[in-house]
């Protein structure tokens, strides 16, 4: 596959967007091409155009080449195209709930494919559904080729995917960020699937993504999206060794890690440049820290490293008679203030013992049969000033954990939960209620937590209104000017709508929100996982700061370690209902006991391809919370099993921090 200088662009109600400007580049058999870059950058439109689905009649390719082994796309009408995609191309999707037809089973999504381009039907057809289910790891596929969308895992849900993309036996799979939504150790299996099959069929993959440990681990040749335009095209070692335009440079430093503990992340100021533009200078020049005067008054030329290779930058443009910039390699100094970790101060949150249960029910009579165990004994201790992070895998408990503590779960809540010495679980409803600007929460998507007809202002104050705080209207307005300045918004956005912001600035109206009541505890769940590394830095840094500045107590669930090694004091690692490694972050991330803590920090990937660490496979799913094994829960995917771990469950150990591991019992 070539692009050669391909235009798309779109009709919108403020003028034409050029969502493709020129992009060219090269993707040959059998290798990964990353596209890399932030979201509005124009990487799912790149995608898009050599698919033909732009919108229509909105969308255009206007302009370029798309040769698939010398055979011009862009000259193709629909009815060729038609066979092309889902045969020759075809593209996985972001979002697997969302493309999967909720009113068919997964085999027949599967055999429309092989009836429109194989020719394939009945128990041929059914016979081939079985074996693409079984090769890309869905257990009885037999059963689960009558199944339906709901009725799988999210892990489940992006193999039915590929297993879609790969019936055609595509000469190139286009996979748009498969892998945003899903945890560490399903991401993994992923991954390890997309390599298998490729090296199995030979066929080409460009994938695109955010995210930098997976391009690492992944791609073969790296291309750098902003704005409409590659700005860089390398080789991937090149790359990750010396990365050279400037936006390239900030989204290495933009990175949380642990050596990074000590000081704020770099942040990229400002946001991607409106598309409908007409650009006669460098596009990242209001945004970047080497920006000189010829970067303003006219557009950078293209400058060829080697055969495939090149950048966008006046910096490397011997015409500019600019001298190119030292190596700033990719982990400089980002160090800009003392921005150090906070000391805990005394004890403010202490969760004992904490069950959540869900009664199920069956029957005419509504008889309980049995019950989901979501949490199932969770005890934890949080001080002020202090985040603890939550981290496990989709379906283990961390959300439900996080609503039982704040009490949203009342019925079927157990345990205690003392919150500055007062049992939250005794409270009558009327109490709580009053105690309830004292902790807060922020949810993982911003946009559907606010409602879309309410204005900024009103949502802020919405809380300050139900408990009775803030004083009169106008004192309360300058309390919402001052939130706003204090997340780092104009006070003149107040009177826009949620779908007027970015996702980074939906996320500061939602911790704006959680301050207004002036809490103590605010459980951040997922705040930072649908958002791009130049926005995840700013929150992460305004998270910290705000911490710094109130004394905030965080209970930060996720399932990004990098993230967790960053901002987090402690570490909790939850598995099925309960709580398996606890400590001090540097002592679990860098010396983790628990088998399945070293899986999960195993299947992180580095964001550099010298420094990838063999994964630790998990065998299967994570097993029902309403029917856990017997003994250790983690046994049946433990590669470290034991004949004692089937029949008891182990209990704590404590031997630098806590584990509940048989192989420490000895200790």
């Amino acid at each position: 596959m070539q692009l050669q200088e391909v235009e798309a662009s779109l009709n919108s109600a403020g003028g034409r967007v050029r969502a493709v400007d020129r992009v060219s580049f090269t993707i040959r058999r059998g290798e990964t091409f990353a596209l890399l870059g932030e979201s509005g950058c124009g990487k799912s439109m790149t995608a898009l155009t050599i698919m033909g689905l732009l919108p229509r009649p909105a969308g255009r390719l206007t302009g370029g080449r798309i040769l698939l082994d010398g055979e011009d796309l862009a000259g193709y009408s629909e009815q060729q195209m038609r066979r092309v995609r889902g045969n020759r191309i075809a593209m996985i999707f972001q979002e697997p709930m969302t493309s999967l037809n909720p009113v068919l089973s997964v085999g027949a999504q599967i055999g429309e494919v092989l009836r429109e381009h194989k020719g394939l039907r009945g128990t041929a057809a059914q016979a081939r559904i079985v074996e693409l289910l079984d090769a890309v790891g869905i257990p009885d596929p037999e059963r689960r080729s009558h199944e339906y969308p709901h009725q799988l895992s999210g892990g489940m849900k992006q193999r039915v995917m590929i297993a879609i993309a790969l019936a055609g036996d595509p000469d190139l799979l286009i996979a748009d960020e498969p892998t945003t939504a899903l945890d560490v150790t399903i991401q993994a299996q992923v991954l390890d699937l997309m390599k298998d099959i490729q090296a199995k069929t030979g066929m080409a993959i460009m994938l695109i993504t955010h995210d930098l440990g997976i391009v690492a681990d992944m791609a073969d040749h790296v291309a750098v999206m902003y704005a409409g335009q590659i700005v860089e095209r390398r080789a991937r070692d090149d790359f990750y060794a010396r990365p050279l335009h400037p936006y390239s440079q900030k989204l290495f430093r933009a990175l949380p890690s642990l050596d990074k503990r000590q000081g704020t992340l770099e942040v990229i100021p400002g946001n991607v440049p409106p598309l409908t533009m007409r650009f006669d200078h460098c596009r990242f020049a209001e945004r970047c820290d080497q920006a000189r005067d010829d970067c303003r008054v006219r557009e950078p030329a293209w400058v060829t490293l080697e055969a495939d290779e090149g950048v966008r930058c006046v910096l490397y443009d011997r015409r500019s008679g600019l001298a190119a910039p030292a190596d700033q390699g990719t982990q400089p100094d980002i160090v800009k203030q003392p921005a150090a970790l906070s000391e805990p101060g005394p004890g403010l949150l202490r969760v004992e013992d904490l069950r959540v249960h869900f009664p199920i029910l069956r029957g005419v009579l509504r008889r309980q049969v049995g019950a989901v165990r979501a949490v199932d004994g969770v005890s934890l201790e949080i001080r002020r000033g202090q985040t603890l992070a939550l981290v496990g895998e989709s379906g283990c408990g961390k959300t439900t954990a996080g609503k039982g503590i704040l009490q949203l779960l009342r019925r079927h809540t157990g345990g205690r939960v003392l919150f500055d010495g007062t049992n939250l679980c005794d409270l009558k409803e009327s109490a709580l209620r009053s105690l309830r600007s004292q902790f807060q929460i922020i949810f993982q998507d911003p946009y559907s937590s606010m409602n879309p007809r309410m204005r900024i202002r009103d949502i802020i104050e919405e809380g300050m209104l139900a408990q009775g705080i803030g004083g009169n209207a106008r004192e309360r307005q300058q309390r919402v000017d001052e939130l706003m300045r204090q997340v780092g918004l104009a006070p003149e956005m107040k009177d826009r709508y949620p779908h007027e912001f970015s996702g980074g600035q939906r996320q500061r109206i939602c911790i704006a929100r959680a301050l207004a009541v002036e809490p103590r505890l605010i459980i951040c769940d997922e705040p930072t996982s649908a958002l791009d590394v130049s926005v995840q830095a700013q929150i992460l840094n305004l998270l910290r700061r705000l911490q710094q500045e109130l004394g905030l107590a965080y209970l930060f669930i996720t399932h990004d370690l990098s993230v967790v090694s960053y901002l987090a004091h402690e570490v909790a690692v939850m598995y099925l209902g309960r709580i398996v490694e606890q400590g001090p972050v540097e002592a679990v991330l860098s010396q983790p006991r628990h088998p399945y803590t070293r899986a999960l920090l195993s299947a992180v990937p580095e964001p550099d391809p010298a420094r990838q660490r063999p994964v630790i496979r998990l065998q299967g799913d994570l097993p029902s919370p309403s029917h856990p094994p017997q003994g250790c829960h983690f046994h049946p995917r433990c590669p470290e099993v034991m004949a004692v771990c089937r029949e008891q469950y182990p209990p704590a150990q404590r031997n630098g921090h806590m584990t509940r591991c048989h192989l420490y019992s000895a200790d």
